[in-house]
This record gives structure tokens, C-alpha cells and sequence, in this order.
């Protein structure tokens, strides 16, 4: 009877276990700013996106561009796919951090997010350029996420999504979203939704924003789990 009372405990204790780890979370201003930074990248993009519509309009174009791989590349109707896994990659990490009770990261993950969506924000209207031209747009399912679907540079689908796999600190999980990476990848070239230049660039800018965090942003970090193992080259880059 005892037994049967501690098993039926257990979900409950959990439970409250993390509620108890997030509102100590929630206590620090570092997650406020984080989250208002998120919120700015969100809106800077939105913004940039209007500025680029009401550049169509006043009759300016935005040029097409040619594309090695795109050129030799047929276009599928498979744009729900990028979009769906996006989502799935932002499942795992939520689950990788219940998982691993890695709570303490959600500032720092929260403040890089929003600095990779700044800077694409202001990269899409510094030199802009239409989307390549066999892109159909988005499916159906998520077209009414964006209210225009324009700025292509650096990509977002893939910039965010190799964002959150190096700030994941498990190997097992990292595993796991190189094959969500390369599923988004693959849809997107298929479907002609970026350029090269824009998933290669998204790679490239996810991974700065990272060094750049672990050398300016660490008080973020609000202290690693003490069953998370850091790898030792996110060590390297963190003690320097």
C-alpha cells in the first residue's frame, strides 16, 4: 500500500519539482531581458517585412537571384515540412530542458534567440532581395503566421534552429536536432525557399551569436544543472 502511494507521488513531486525550478527562473530579471530581446527580434523582423512590402509597392523590385543549387534543383511542394520541424526542434530543446533540468539556460537561450532575430532583422532590409523564383510561398497551414512573406537573408528556419542545437548541452539531443537541421535544410532547397548564401549565412551567423554569448552574456547562464555535462569545446569557447 505504501508502494502504491509513493508510485502515485512521484508524477506529482515531479511536477511540482519543475514548476519550483522555473519560478526560480521566472525570479531573475536576466529572463525578462531576455524574453523582451526575443520580443524585439520578433518585431524588428515583422518591421523589416512591412518596410519591404511598402518597397514593392512604391513600385521598386527586388531582384531574383541565381542559384548554383536552386538552378539544378527541382521545386517540390514541400514547404509545410521546414515549417513543421521548426516547430519539432523547438519541442526537443523544451524537452531537453525539462529532461536534463537545465531550467537555468532558459535566459541565455532566450537573450540569443532574440539577438539572431535583431540581426536578421536588420541584415533583410540592408540589402534585400526577392525570394528565388520558383518559391511558392508557405502551405496553407502556416500562411497566416506571416502577414508577407519577404526578406530572405540570413535564413530564420535554419539561423534559429542551429541557434538552439548548440545551446543545447547534451550530446544525445544534439544528435537528434542535426537530423531535424538537415531535414529543414533539405525541404527548403527543395521547396526553393532560401537561397545557398541564406542557409549557409544562417549557419554562419547562429554560430557568432553563440561565441558572442558565451564571452559577453554568460550571467545569463544562471548556472549549469549539475547532471548536464558542458562539451569540452563549449568549455574552451566559455572559459575564454
Amino acid at each position: 500500500m505504501n508502494q502504491a502511494q509513493s508510485a502515485k507521488k512521484k508524477p506529482l513531486e515531479y511536477i511540482t519539482d519543475i514548476f519550483r525550478s522555473l519560478l526560480e527562473v521566472l525570479k531573475s530579471k536576466y529572463f525578462y531581458i531576455g524574453l523582451l530581446t526575443l520580443g524585439a527580434g520578433g518585431a524588428l523582423n515583422f518591421a523589416s517585412q512591412t518596410y519591404l512590402h511598402n518597397y514593392i509597392n512604391e513600385g521598386k523590385m527586388l531582384p531574383m537571384l541565381s542559384d548554383l543549387i536552386l538552378d539544378n534543383l527541382p521545386v517540390l511542394n514541400v514547404s509545410l515540412i521546414y515549417d513543421l520541424f521548426c516547430i519539432v526542434v523547438f519541442a526537443t530543446v523544451a524537452i531537453y530542458i525539462v529532461h536534463r533540468k537545465d531550467y537555468n539556460r532558459i535566459p541565455f537561450i532566450l537573450l540569443l534567440c532574440g539577438i539572431f532575430f535583431i540581426v536578421r532583422g536588420i541584415f533583410m532590409v540592408l540589402t534585400p532581395f526577392g525570394n528565388p523564383p520558383e518559391f511558392n510561398g508557405s502551405d496553407a497551414l502556416f500562411n497566416g503566421f506571416s502577414k508577407y512573406e519577404l526578406g530572405v537573408y540570413p535564413s530564420g528556419h535554419v539561423g534559429n534552429s542551429f541557434l538552439l542545437l548548440l545551446l543545447v548541452n547534451d550530446s544525445k539531443y544534439r544528435k537528434i536536432m542535426w537530423i531535424w537541421l538537415a531535414v529543414i535544410i533539405t525541404s527548403l532547397f527543395l521547396a526553393h525557399g532560401h537561397y545557398s548564401i541564406d542557409i549557409l549565412s544562417g549557419i554562419f551567423f547562429a554560430y557568432a551569436i553563440r561565441a558572442f554569448g558565451n564571452r559577453h552574456f554568460s550571467m545569463f547562464n544562471l548556472g549549469n544543472s549539475s547532471k548536464v555535462k558542458v562539451p569540452s569545446a563549449e568549455k574552451e569557447i566559455i572559459d575564454n
